[in-house]
């Protein structure tokens, strides 16, 4: 199972980055197309600093979309979960990353839906025991480890 190590988030400094605009990835592009402007992870990435954490990724359940063991999620507990929102949950006593399936409600559970076939999905039939603690909004993966 994914679980996930949250972290502390610190807005108050800025940290620009430079970053070119237009990364192709396709054919070669002009070379003005590789104009340098500022990035600023905090504030380009986050829309609700008093609401958003950091989560390190631990485990493989959703390497099929691309986050892998020590990638780092933005978390931001402001938004409301919808179906299909790649979620932070606490369930049975630890924080994991998964998809939410809400398309079971009627049946009387939810799924929290792993992206690795090896995994099965998490039924929730007693949300007392359940809790969508935010919603992912970003990941970050270093590909170089």
């Amino acid at each position: 199972m994914n679980s996930i190590e949250l972290l502390p988030s610190d807005f108050k400094e800025k940290l620009k980055l430079h970053y070119a605009k237009a990364i192709k990835a396709g054919h070669p592009s002009r070379a003005d197309d590789y104009e340098h402007e500022f990035f600023d992870f905090n504030f380009d990435l986050v829309s609700n600093p008093e609401a958003t954490f950091y989560g390190r990724v631990e485990g493989d359940t959703m390497i099929e979309v691309g986050i892998h063991h020590g990638d780092i999620a933005v978390i931001d507990k402001s938004l409301d979960p919808q179906d299909g929102d790649l979620i932070v949950a606490y369930v049975n006593n630890e924080f994991v990353i998964k998809f939410l399936d809400l398309t079971h409600l009627k049946d009387g559970y939810i799924e929290l839906q792993p992206a690795n076939r090896k995994y099965k999905p998490i039924r929730i039939y007693d949300v007392k025991n359940f809790e969508v603690w935010g919603v992912v909004v970003w990941t970050i993966t270093n590909w170089r480890k």
